[in-house]
């Protein structure tokens, strides 16, 4: 058999293939000492070991099976799989409003290239409608691709970017703008283009999803549409985050690009709010507010967007006995604004308070937050909070840590005046610090306890 019917496939793994006389794309039955598989034999990621073989199995899941474990393989079909979204014209239609999508990265409507593993987003209105085309009873779509970065390599460039596209998007008529965006700092995304871009007239939603979509239960085409409705119908005109409410597929929810955050690394409804409400539930049918006050969506094309951003901010999340030379580092290397992520009420060690005087000398710019996420900063309640704040360190009442380290960066790309820093910082621009945290602002459910059980096995799950 030659090897170019392999796909990548060398070493030893190359060698068990051959034994068995088994092809890439070949249906395959594996023996293994920990039972059989069944499955596609998928092409080898350029990046991977030789020790094993991938396969495709029924669920649509892939797994990879340690080729010292295969006891036998046989093949027991052959068909070349094309995983290429089909592309077809996306229509026109009357009346409809119109939605431009940004492409950023991430695996909305994506499909997984078997060369080296890596997702690809399907992006052209035409692989979109292809893919998930409910999208054309929901709004005549524009795409862009701005960039095409994994989330993680998100950043001040982009950001800026994005919110001058924005602006002209808005300046040319756009009913809603939609942002394709990875999950893992979405978050921090939807905060910077909440101060970038003030006075919305339309909506921006950020939405991604949690598995790509060549996976049974990717949740990219569901939020695809959901963020898709919400752009072009909702009457909220805010950045806001579009993703799953519940872990099933019954609605998504929108929360404030100022008050949300991803608070679990794979399940689908992974996005929530902390310390309020989310904005409004979604689904294909309706879009339902669940908070009363809100930015409303207006006709003029009147917006300010302010593209700034220092990259001289960092957080310090404190832990105990914190060394005060993790400080002084910071300091040394140029950092004008440093976000305390303090315990309890806000809360450090003594250890580092010599420190903290030395970066108060050098005019750094010092906010607290809290690990706990939902609270309040209250710094006046004991002598350590107070001692802290004699020696520089701002309360920054509820705001989130990310949502601080984001605005402050916004603030001192603007001005360095402490006096102007810290009124910009303590002066809401949306939400970012409320006045209250509503009863249900806090919920944290813990599996086991009698109530919480009868609510899941009852109620919901």
């Amino acid at each position: 058999m030659s090897n170019d019917i392999f796909h990548g496939y060398k070493g030893d793994a190359l060698e068990v293939l051959k034994k068995y006389k088994v092809r890439v794309w070949g249906t395959t039955r594996v023996e293994t000492t920990r039972g059989t598989f069944e499955g596609t034999v998928l092409p080898r990621a350029e990046n991977d070991d030789d020790q094993h073989i991938v396969i495709k199995i029924i669920t649509g899941y892939n797994i990879g099976i340690d080729i010292r474990t295969i006891t036998g393989m046989k093949e027991t079909g052959y068909k070349k799989a094309n995983y290429k979204i089909p592309e077809k014209e996306f229509p026109y239609t009357e009346g409809l409003p119109k939605v431009k999508l940004f492409g950023t990265g991430g695996t909305i409507a994506s499909r997984l290239d078997y060369r080296t593993g890596a997702v690809i987003p399907a992006f052209s209105p035409g692989e979109l409608y292809g893919a998930v085309p409910e999208l054309a009873d929901i709004c005549n779509l524009e795409t862009e691709k701005v960039f095409a970065v994994f989330s993680e390599n998100m950043g001040p460039k982009q950001y800026m970017a994005l919110a001058k596209a924005i602006g002209k998007e808005i300046e040319n008529g756009i009913d809603g703008i939609v942002i394709g965006h990875g999950t893992d700092t979405l978050h921090h995304t939807g905060a910077a283009l909440t101060f970038m871009c003030q006075n919305l007239p339309v909506p921006v939603v950020l939405v991604g999803s949690q598995r790509s979509s060549d996976r049974p239960s990717s949740d990219a085409a569901l939020n695809l549409m959901h963020a898709m409705k919400a752009a072009g119908e909702s009457d909220i005109a805010e950045v806001m985050v579009c993703m799953f409410g519940p872990t099933s597929d019954e609605y998504g929810l929108l929360h404030k690009g100022t008050r949300v955050r991803k608070m679990h690394s794979s399940y689908r409804s992974t996005f929530r709010t902390i310390g309020d409400t989310p904005l409004a539930t979604i689904s294909r049918k309706e879009i339902v507010p669940i908070k009363k006050n809100y930015n409303r969506r207006r006709a003029d094309r009147n917006v300010k967007i302010l593209p700034y951003f220092s990259d001289k901010v960092t957080m310090l999340y404190y832990y105990p006995h914190m060394h005060p030379d993790v400080l002084d580092a910071m300091v040394d290397k140029g950092y004008e604004g440093i976000i305390f992520v303090g315990t309890g009420l806000g809360h450090v060690n003594k250890e580092l308070y010599p420190a903290i005087e030395r970066a108060q000398k050098k005019g750094v710019h010092m906010y607290m937050t809290l690990q706990t996420l939902w609270g309040y900063v209250h710094m006046f309640v004991y002598d350590t909070g107070r001692d802290m704040m004699a020696k520089g360190i701002i309360p920054a009442g509820n705001m989130l840590p990310e949502v601080a380290w984001v605005k402050l960066s916004w603030i001192l790309g603007q001005t360095k005046d402490p006096e102007k820093v810290k009124e910009m910082m303590l002066t809401p621009v949306n939400d970012e610090i409320t006045l209250r945290e509503p009863y249900n602002g806090y919920l944290v459910y813990q599996g086991g306890v009698p109530e919480v059980e009868e609510f899941v096995r009852n109620v919901h799950k």
